[in-house]
This record gives C-alpha cells, structure tokens and sequence, in this order.
C-alpha cells in the first residue's frame, strides 16, 4: 500500500489521480489532500469518499466549516505548504500556476517524492527544486513522462537531443490571430484542460515552459532541446540518440498514463489509460513550429539561457498576461507581447542574468514581474 497527498486534488490532475485511486484501492491510500476555493463542495466529498484524515484549503473557515462535517482541515494560503509536508510515499503536485513552487519545496525538505505536474515550481524556482536533487522528482506533464520513460533505452551520455511535441493548439492551422475570442483560445483539439494550461497551449507558451522544465529536469542544454508540432497529440515526446536512434513514447491523449506511471513508478500501474487500438489504421503527421505566429518558444529559451529570475519573470508576466486576457482587457496576441515587454524591461535593468536564491528571491522577482506587466496592461487597455 502506497500513501499519497494530492494536491490540485479537485483540478484536472487531481480528479484523474483520485480516479486511478479508486480503480486501484489494493495499491493506494490517500493521506492528504488540498486545492484552493474555487470547489470546497467537491474538495470535502473527496476527502469523504476516500476517508483522507487531512484537507488543506486557501479558503477562509467561514467558507468550508458546514461542508468539513468533522474532517481535521489546514486553511490560509500555506495549506497546500502544509499538507506537502505529511509524510507519504509520494506527493502529487496537481496545482496549477507558481504558487505550486512552495508546496514542492515543502514535499521534498520533508523527504517526500514529488509527482510534479505543476511545472512552474521548475520555470519559476528551478535551482532551489534541483538543489534536493533530481532522484526523488517522477514527471507528471505528459511530454516530461514520456522523456523519462524514452531515457530508459539509453545512457545519459549517449543522448543527443530531446524533441517535445506540441499539438499546436487552437490556431494551429489559422494564419491570422489579431481577432482571437476567449472562446476560441479554450477550445483545445485534442485535450481537456483548465483555462490557463488551455490558453498557454494556444499561445504555445506552454511548450516554452516545458522546454526549461525539461532543461531542470534532465540537466540537457537548452541548444539539445526542440518542439515540434505533432497535431494528433499521440506520440508524447522522443529521445535522439547519437547513433541516429530515436525513441518515442505514445499513448492517446489521455493523462492517467503519466498520472499512474508517476504514482507507481518504478512499477507501472495496470490499465491507467487505454492503449493504441492497431487493428485500425493511424496517420501521425508532424511539421516544424512556425516562430513567426508562436514567438513563445523563442522568448521562453532566451528567457532559460538568462537564468531562473528571467524565468520566473516570464512564468509570472505570463499568468498576469493570460489572466487579463481572460477578463476581455488584451488581445491574444498582446499576451506574449506583454511577456516580452516584461523581460525587457527586467532585463534593462540587470536583473534577468542571475539565479533566484531562495523562495523570497522569488517572489520579489515575481511581484516585480506582476507589476511591469499590470502596468504594461494598463496602456495597452487605453
């Protein structure tokens, strides 16, 4: 029996987790879980169904006292911090955005293994995670599982690049992006997602982050790591070899692969996803990535080059960009724009070179970042 906190438990990674939970309960036991106030109801309907001794919520005990009925709950914005700590065989960080970063911390200084699916605790705070080392960290983000998985058939020394796929997104195909609606930017072709990984994805943002998540997790050279779009979003990441070998991780789209493998690594969990059907018949097509429409890739590899501030300046120019697109205040083409602008300025003044050195280093780097691109926001709105 394996002990695991979810944290994110009531977001997309969260639910897929308690799922796999529910379908293996020989195998896990949940002894933690947290998420934020956006769904307290379904928050305390988890801990019920899975007798979880321990809740952790941001939302205040005015919010959730009639719904615990009971259950021991951890509240204020450290819960997740908190909850991270409890001693367990595995935490799986679902929380999305780089408020993930201190629970992460939290997970491993206690001696935790972490299945990290928030990828900005990496973008945001890469030196102080790999200052724990990189033994007790198994990727959750698809494209991540599918390098650690694809590293197995060869030495460390003998890879020769990684190439990450991207299903492109909503524009894929769409030459003109000057009038793109919010609705339009969350209708992914082939995941489901939350609004901020779904816009990121449309924006290819996301693929940015992943390549300065891969460059911490696998210690590879930003110059070893390429995107490449792959529209049917089956084939989840390769690994080039120096002897021209290249191997490939796929799956349908379909996160409870990467969940499981994380959860039960290094065992892998029987039927966590549905495998390729091959008695049918599949086409897999897969083109460059058009810098010129999805300049993120760009900006987020220079940002990596630069350091962890640059980093986390990107990460968080980012969340307040796509926030403010959410609200109607930009256009979708101002959110990388707004981004870019933030680096500059950051950069101008000597402050993109370096590396965080702690958690305070990087929330002054992001509060910083948060307020060049609010104030940016601001003149682009007028």
């Amino acid at each position: 029996m394996r002990d695991i906190v979810i944290l994110g438990s009531t977001g997309s990674i969260g639910v897929q987790a308690l799922e796999l939970v529910a379908a293996n309960p020989d195998l896990f036991r949940v002894v933690g879980i947290s998420a934020g106030s956006g769904n307290l109801e379904l928050l305390f309907q988890q801990a019920r169904k899975f007798q979880v001794p321990i809740v952790g919520t941001t939302a205040p005990r005015s919010a959730w006292e009639g719904l615990a009925d009971g259950l021991a709950v951890i509240d204020g914005p450290s819960a997740s911090t908190e909850i991270a700590a409890i001693s367990c065989d595995i935490v799986l960080n679902g929380i999305t955005g780089s408020i993930g970063l201190g629970p992460t911390l939290s997970a491993l200084a206690a001696g935790n293994k972490v299945a990290l699916a928030n990828k900005e605790s990496l973008v945001a705070g890469g030196p102080l995670v790999k200052a724990f080392g990189s033994d007790r960290i198994i990727p959750v983000d698809s494209e991540h599982s599918a390098l650690f998985q694809a590293l197995l058939a060869g030495k460390r020394s003998e890879v020769k690049k990684f190439i990450i796929t991207a299903s492109g997104g909503a524009f894929r195909d769409r030459a003109d992006l000057s009038g793109v609606t919010l609705q339009e930017a969350l209708a992914h072709p082939t995941w489901s997602m939350g609004p901020m990984v779904t816009i990121n994805s449309a924006t290819l943002m996301n693929k940015g982050l992943e390549i300065i998540e891969a460059h911490y997790l696998f210690d590879l050279p930003y110059s070893q790591i390429e995107a490449v779009i792959h529209p049917q979003s089956v084939i989840h990441s390769m690994v080039e070899f120096i002897d021209g070998s290249t191997i490939a991780q796929l799956s349908p789209p379909n996160m409870k692969g990467p969940i499981g493998y994380a959860l039960n690594y290094p065992d892998r969990l029987k039927r966590s996803t549905t495998p390729v059907d091959w008695s049918q018949g599949h086409a897999w097509n897969f083109a460059p990535v058009d810098i010129s429409r999805f300049p993120a890739i760009g900006i987020a590899r220079t940002a990596g080059e630069s350091g962890s501030v640059s980093t986390a300046t990107l990460n968080a120019a980012n969340e307040v960009a796509v926030a403010a697109f959410i609200d109607g205040r930009i256009q979708f083409t101002d959110i990388v724009n707004v981004v870019e602008h933030t680096l500059t300025r950051v950069d101008s003044h000597g402050g993109g070179q370096v590396d965080v050195r702690d958690l305070d280093d990087v929330s002054a780097v992001e509060l910083n970042a948060r307020m060049i691109a609010a104030t940016y926001i601001e003149e682009l709105s007028r």
